[in-house]
């Protein structure tokens, strides 16, 4: 596989046109994977503006619509499946596979795989409808502008543009496009794919969310270029008090709020140890040989020797804080059941990502020893899934990233990393879908909106994005 991957990486690049030379702005770099913007806008625009949240969309509207657009562009039907959540009352879930056959059988697949659902957007507390894509000061601003109907929008276009252009890859490109990613306690449409149709999907490794490109947004200056290579662990854990409750004109010091409280700021309190691991420590050492000043100086001595003041200072940043440790933190409450009575329950979910190395069974001995309250009943919420061990990243998926990202941001680096959030990915890499998170759209997490209010993606960034993504994907696929 290597050999012939970094072949057709040398080919492919060779082809491509002289890099515009200013950081970030590859505008020359190739005329072909830049073509056809204004169809590839509309499809982003008509998936933007097809709400797929849990509470009222529907992924199977979204599906049926790139299908629509597939077919436009001469799939066959039998190369389009709509597969949908056999469970009651959920006709909304449907995902979409897309598959483009190559001309190798001796070649394994490889997946292109996006999540369509988005997280809950309320309008009245966004600036624009979050439900209208808006361009505006050199953004697009919607829910999933860039979680994740970015790259959902960008795989389904190169997947129409391949079948116009005729081109034949050498291995067989899938197109998995699901739902309820941004649910994780309801139904996910990759372990459903996994564990009922993974022969329909199956591939030796797929491309996927979890990883993009960092800008500084003071400076608008590229930093890097991201690839995930392994994430941490989800679970969320229910914390909860009940109470015989009474009148609230008669109250007493054993009230359920309160003691939920107790317990909830004694989980604020804890700090989880520490840890490294070869993906993060690769990440501080090669982030701290790119970043200037004092910043800098302690993510070379945390990777280097782990040193206390330097970690301490670090810390103080909430993305490395995560990559750094396990984190829990409350993020839903509900308590009492009238104005007027004591509460007789009180409810909280309480948010885990748990570095690779720890168990969701581990996890919730720590948090019932810290909460230290028989009364108070800790458990998980869900099932646990699977942990899953960091995939490795080999020359014949590290090498073409590096290439392609030198060629369109001349000196910008490629830094391997750990997803401190969870993906699609924990149920395909189990499976045998070795899967890793890279992009090429470059943005500032503190200001992409990402989960929260007017989510955002640069215009500009996006439209890179689509040309690196589109000319990645034809490197691994190889052919003509």
């Amino acid at each position: 596989m290597r050999r012939t991957l970094l072949a057709a990486s040398m080919l492919a690049l060779a082809a491509c046109a002289t890099p515009a030379t200013t950081n970030g702005d590859p505008a020359t770099f190739s005329r072909e994977p830049g073509a056809h913007e204004a169809e590839f806008r509309s499809l982003y625009k008509e998936l933007i503006e097809t709400n797929t949240t849990l509470s009222e969309g529907s992924c199977t509207l979204a599906s049926e619509r790139m299908k629509a657009r597939l077919v436009a562009a001469g799939y066959p039907e039998s190369d389009l499946h709509i597969l949908v959540n056999p469970g009651p009352n959920r006709p909304q879930d449907g995902n979409l596979i897309a598959i483009l056959p190559g001309t190798n059988p001796d070649k394994k697949p490889m997946m292109l795989m996006a999540h369509i659902d988005v997280v809950e957007a309320k309008r009245e507390d966004w600036v624009r409808d979050p439900f209208v894509l808006t361009e505006e000061g050199g953004f697009f601003y919607a829910r999933g502008a860039t979680d994740d109907k970015a790259m959902a929008a960008i795989f389904t276009d190169s997947m129409i543009r391949f079948k116009r252009e005729g081109y034949r890859p050498e291995r067989t490109i899938k197109l998995m496009l699901n739902c309820g990613e941004e649910s994780a306690n309801e139904f996910i449409g990759a372990k459903y794919m996994v564990e009922n149709h993974l022969e329909l999907i199956s591939a030796e490794f797929a491309l996927n969310e979890g990883a993009g490109g960092r800008l500084d947004p003071a400076t608008g200056k590229y930093l890097y270029n991201g690839v995930q290579a392994g994430e941490k662990l989800y679970q969320d854990y229910t914390i909860e008090v009940t109470n015989p409750g009474g009148h609230s004109s008669r109250p007493v010091p054993d009230n359920a709020i309160y003691e939920l409280g107790q317990a909830l700021l004694a989980v604020q309190a804890y700090a989880f140890p520490i840890e490294f691991n070869d993906a993060t420590r690769g990440f501080f050492r090669r982030m701290g040989a790119i970043t200037p000043g004092q910043e800098g100086q302690d993510m070379r001595d945390a990777a280097d020797g782990e040193n206390a003041d330097a970690i301490r200072r670090l810390t103080q940043n909430p993305g490395y804080n995560a990559t750094l440790r396990t984190t829990c933190i409350a993020t839903q409450l509900e308590a009492g059941h009238a104005p007027n009575a004591l509460p007789q329950r009180a409810t909280a979910n309480v948010n885990c990502r748990i570095f690779p190395g720890h168990t969701q069974q581990e996890i919730l001995g720590v948090l019932k020893d810290v909460i230290g309250n028989e009364n108070v009943l800790v458990e998980m919420r869900s099932p646990p899934e699977t942990p899953i061990k960091p995939p490795p990243l080999p020359p014949e998926i590290l090498e073409p990233i590096e290439q392609l990202t030198e060629k369109m941001w001349p000196g910008v680096p490629v830094i391997p990393q750990m997803a401190t959030g969870a993906t699609d990915a924990r149920f395909t890499t189990p499976a045998g879908i070795t899967t890793y998170g890279v992009s090429g759209i470059f943005a500032d997490p503190a200001t992409s909106g990402a989960h929260g209010l007017n989510e955002r993606v640069g215009v500009k960034q996006l439209m890179e994005g689509r040309m690196f993504l589109h000319q990645l994907v034809k490197i691994y696929a190889g052919g003509e």
